[in-house]
């Protein structure tokens, strides 16, 4: 009886994966739009691949990589140039180009598939919100395959799609980034005024001055650490710049003007942003190749007696490790919120429609997913896809710190190009922000509430 009870759980659960979201939800949970649940589950299967990348770049599973069929053959080929090559020298970075590959494709394809889809009535949507079981093993699938890419020009090719894409999600970031500074400010600041409270006044000064206390902090050290007296002109260049856009974008931000036609823009916005910006900094400097300016400049190489004497270190290293919390925050914030600020959703296409059916589905289905999309969409479908494209691409990179085999594919180096795409995305960050500042005033007849 008991084994018969266990396989008709088993089937029920089997169904569950194979039918739509609301069937997904325990009875134990609260109710919870569809909407919501489907982005989750797709964000889940982001993370899981960026858990198996994470492993794969282990020095022990690591080392063992080259026991999968033909993941070593023809590592040595490159534009039918057959090379002596190390395979084992550079395992890692093949298994996370080839599961961000595998991650991108899959969301690629759903979000052409899922083009134009207007409410839950379109047949797609069933696609979109249901079917996880056979969604995973097409993800398990493109994953399996993309293990027999053969290396050729994929490597550095791939290295491209993903610096364009992960450029891409940093502005995404930045966009989230300011949107929930600005929604952090504004509910401190109407706390305070409905309660009369100095503490809420209290609690802003004491983080806004957290965040600069920090950001000097790390402006000290990277001057200490990522110049030189004699050299390293670059670095001492970029960190130079960066300082007096953070100094003027907190100098904007509380002017009179800015604070009459945006009362609750402030410090606590700039400070954040400034944090945010000697992050990117660092982690820009991280990647300048040349040893004596960057003491943390990671080397990964074969065996060979050419670069024999160079300590071979494993990928994490401290930007790494805060650029993962990142992306994770990030993809969350994609996942379950909806911004505040009616242009920020806009922007990100995730204007709320279909809220007409919502309380009624509420009463009629406790404790399960409700269908909130059937007069309109809650989000664009595409786009969510497309940004968790991106965000696949990002921590490609990310897990392997942007560097790239060099033409004799014996060490795996970091380029200028890593370099100048963080400070560029740094850049656009900053101006983005002041824009959020000026921008009333700019367009007086605009409402930008």
């Amino acid at each position: 009886m008991g084994a018969c009870l266990g396989v008709c759980s088993v089937l029920s659960c089997v169904s569950c994966l194979c039918g739509s979201a609301p069937c997904l939800l325990c009875g134990c949970c609260p109710s919870a739009k569809n909407s919501t649940i489907s982005r989750l589950l797709f964000t889940f299967f982001l993370f899981l691949g960026t858990l198996v990348s994470i492993i794969m770049i282990i020095p022990g599973v690591e080392k063992e990589l080259h026991k999968l069929p033909g993941f070593c053959e023809g590592s040595g080929s490159v534009l039918g140039i057959q090379r002596n090559v190390n395979c084992e020298s550079f395992l890692g970075h093949k298994a996370v180009y080839r599961m961000g590959f595998a991650m991108a494709a899959f969301f690629f394809l759903f979000a052409a598939i899922m083009l134009c889809v207007r409410s839950s009535k379109d047949p797609r949507a069933a696609l979109q919100n249901g079917f996880w079981f056979f969604k995973f093993l097409v993800l398990v699938g493109i994953t399996v395959g993309a293990f027999y890419i053969p290396d050729g020009t994929f490597t550095s090719v791939w290295f491209y799609f993903g610096v364009v894409g992960s450029f891409l999600f940093i502005l995404i970031q930045l966009v989230l980034l300011i949107d929930f500074a600005h929604s952090w400010s504004q509910l401190w600041l109407g706390n305070a005024e409905e309660s009369n409270a100095k503490g809420w006044y209290a609690a802003l000064c004491i983080i806004t001055f957290i965040f600069y206390a920090t950001s000097i902090a790390a402006i000290v050290l990277l001057y200490v650490y990522y110049t030189k007296p004699e050299g390293c002109t670059e670095g001492k260049v970029l960190i130079s710049i960066n300082l007096i856009l953070c100094l003027i974008v907190s100098a904007v931000s509380i002017l009179p003007k800015v604070q009459d036609a945006q009362p609750h823009s402030g410090l606590l916005q700039a400070s954040l942003i400034t944090l945010y910006t000697v992050y990117v900094t660092w982690a820009a400097l991280a990647n300048v190749p040349t040893r004596s300016c960057n003491p943390t400049l990671l080397v990964r190489n074969s065996n060979s007696s050419a670069v024999a004497t160079q300590p071979v270190t494993t990928w994490w290293d401290a930007p790494s490790i805060v650029g993962l919390v990142i992306f994770i925050l990030c993809t969350l914030f994609i996942s379950l919120r909806r911004s505040d600020h009616r242009q920020v959703n806009k922007l990100m296409l995730t204007e709320e429609q279909g809220a007409g059916a919502e309380e009624g589905a509420v009463e009629s289905s406790p404790h399960r997913a409700y269908d909130n999309e059937q007069e309109g969409v809650t989000y664009s479908y595409s786009f969510f896809h497309l940004c968790l494209l991106l965000a696949a691409l990002y921590i490609m990179m990310t897990l392997t710190n942007w560097y790239r085999p060099d033409e004799s594919l014996q060490v795996l180096s970091s380029p200028w190009t890593a370099v100048w795409v963080k400070i560029s995305s740094s850049w656009a960050g900053l101006l983005l922000y002041l824009w959020t500042l000026v921008a009333p005033l700019v367009l007086p007849d605009r409402d930008f509430s």
